[in-house]
């Protein structure tokens, strides 16, 4: 009975939350996440310690469609026109945000006052989870404000492919830090564990993705069968990949990936996730997400926190700078891609949450996760207007509309 009274709570918070968010001109996400913070255990308490300790199936539940989603913006009639470009500005911001993230770290380690044998390892997992964007805050300003154009169409496919490159990144950094925490020393042969997890996960999203394939074949005319069947699938994917120890939010973007370009009805599908489970499932995750954060953790964590977004943005906009010079981009790309790639919200903090779940972890993990929530809040205060200013600049917004976004 407890659990379902709380869940009511955030539901109808959660509704309110998100009605008031526009009219506020404020980021639903934002809006999520103060909400979360405000009745958690930290603040009002309306929440409690228990119900939050024991909502990792919402969030594993939430995180596996957040990945599909994702993976399914990765079509491949998108990059076409823009491949090489595309390729060298994600690659370059990629690495860009996680080697300013992790140098910056591990050269401010003294003033952070962090344990010194954790200080690459907390470097390392920042880094990873840096180079990670938010397509939705993008993707929903470009549709807001109709942008079009050679900027936008870039920017699309850029966000497509990015937050496939973090995981993978990320992986590596991962495998990375948890070495040097048990053993001390780096060995090449942890490498190449790191690479068969990112194979092995792969093959495992490829698979999913051809049996989703099949399954709508099975259930052609029959639409509300499909959806049920790839949202089981999906599930299944997620926690098979954690059994077998190796990255669920991996093979479920790769899932994602292979479904929008090999089943022709998934638009369908995607449509009925979206109209009635994408707005439910975003809600609680980053509601329950919130009631993470330690207040304490916000205060002894000040100078980590503005660290992370400074190097970050830093980051960011210096890749996609040298990525298009190298690519042979126009000006308008070199100059204001990186600071529309700024947002930053559900993959990051499933990622800080992921950590939670490594064994020998856990002194690592609450720093980690404060730090990603705290600074989630403040790339999509920042994020939605620095992407609209890179639109407004790129000449691809039709001028005299009357937007949602005129405010932002």
């Amino acid at each position: 009975m407890e659990t379902l009274f709380y869940l009511g709570i955030i539901f109808v918070l959660g509704a309110l939350t998100e009605w008031l968010s526009p009219k506020l001109h404020t980021p639903r996400v934002v809006g999520y996440l103060m909400l979360g913070l405000i009745i958690g255990p930290e603040v009002l308490a309306l929440i409690p310690n228990e119900f939050v300790d024991n909502t990792h199936i919402i969030t594993d539940l939430a995180l596996s469609i957040i990945a599909v989603l994702v993976g399914a913006t990765l079509k491949v009639s998108n990059l076409k026109g823009h491949g090489r470009e595309v390729v060298y500005i994600t690659v370059f911001q990629s690495l860009g945000a996680f080697i300013v993230v992790v140098v910056g770290f591990i050269l401010m380690g003294n003033i952070l006052n962090f344990p010194s044998q954790q200080i690459l390892f907390i470097a390392l997992l920042l880094g990873g989870i840096a180079a990670a964007t938010a397509p939705a805050t993008a993707l929903a300003l470009v549709y807001e404000l109709r942008a079009k154009g050679n900027f936008t169409s870039t920017l699309l496919a850029v966000i497509a492919i990015d937050d496939a490159i973090s995981l993978i990144v990320f992986t590596l950094a991962l495998t990375a830090g948890v070495t040097l925490i048990e053993s001390g020393v780096f060995e090449w042969t942890n490498l190449a564990q790191a690479l068969s997890l990112i194979l092995f996960s792969t093959i495992l999203g490829i698979i999913a993705g051809l049996l989703n394939t099949i399954m709508e074949k099975i259930f052609t005319h029959h639409k509300g069968m499909e959806t049920i069947s790839t949202l089981g699938l999906i599930f299944i994917v997620y926690s098979l990949s954690e059994y077998l120890k190796l990255e669920p939010l991996l093979s479920s973007m790769v899932m994602g990936v292979v479904i929008t370009n090999m089943s022709p009805d998934f638009d369908l599908v995607e449509e009925e996730i979206d109209n009635h489970l994408v707005e439910i499932i975003f809600m609680l995750f980053f509601i329950i997400s919130a009631m993470h954060l330690k207040i304490s953790a916000i205060f002894t964590l000040p100078i980590a926190i503005v660290l992370y977004v400074v190097l970050r943005v830093f980051g960011k906009i210096i890749g996609c700078y040298i990525g298009a010079i190298v690519s042979g981009s126009n000006r308008i790309v070199k100059k204001y891609m990186g600071m529309a790639l700024l947002p930053q919200a559900g993959v990051a903090i499933g990622l800080a949450l992921s950590i939670q779940k490594h064994e020998g972890l856990q002194s690592v993990a609450p720093i980690i996760l404060n730090i990603v929530i705290a600074t989630t809040l403040i790339h999509e205060i920042i994020g939605p207007f620095m992407t609209k200013y890179a639109l407004q600049k790129s000449g691809d917004i039709e001028k005299k509309k009357n937007l949602i976004f005129n405010n932002v």
